[in-house]
């Protein structure tokens, strides 16, 4: 699965980057956590001129909580 070292680095590194960097976004390549940021923008930035378009790489926000979105295909159109 794509980005899943990167994943699994986040949430080991989670508890250390919720208190140097909430609310701050991470820049984590493979296992390594390369730093933190305060927008999205310096992070995809710094991301493509460390690692450019050929690796994968990992720009999250950093929340000690997830918000957990759901979306389904099972709905009913409401007859107006």
């Amino acid at each position: 699965m794509a980005l899943e070292k990167e994943l699994e680095t986040y949430k080991r590194e989670l508890p250390a980057l919720v208190l140097s960097g909430g609310g701050k976004y991470v820049l984590i390549q493979d296992s390594t956590v390369v730093g933190t940021y305060d927008t999205y923008a310096d992070a995809i930035k710094e991301g493509y001129r460390q690692f450019g378009v050929a690796k994968l790489f990992l720009v999250k926000q950093i929340n000690a909580l997830e918000n957990v979105q759901f979306f389904t295909r099972d709905v009913e159109l409401c007859p107006t």
